[in-house]
């Protein structure tokens, strides 16, 4: 029995951390191509993408 015919409402647990840190690591990289800096830009990338996701999580969380 799924949750339609039980009457209940399936939950949406969605954590944006993980995508922000593939997509700021993925921008990361581009821009520290571009400034030579590869390690810096996967490093500030991520870090910028996980801080992110986290806002993001929480807006969400917030209904």
């Amino acid at each position: 029995m799924d949750n339609k015919q039980n009457g209940q409402k399936k939950e949406k647990n969605a954590s944006y951390v993980g995508v922000g840190i593939a997509l700021g690591a993925g921008i990361g990289t581009a821009v520290g191509v571009a400034a030579d800096e590869i390690a810096l830009g996967v490093a500030f990338g991520s870090a910028f993408g996980a801080v992110l996701g986290a806002v993001l999580t929480n807006m969400g969380s917030k209904k």
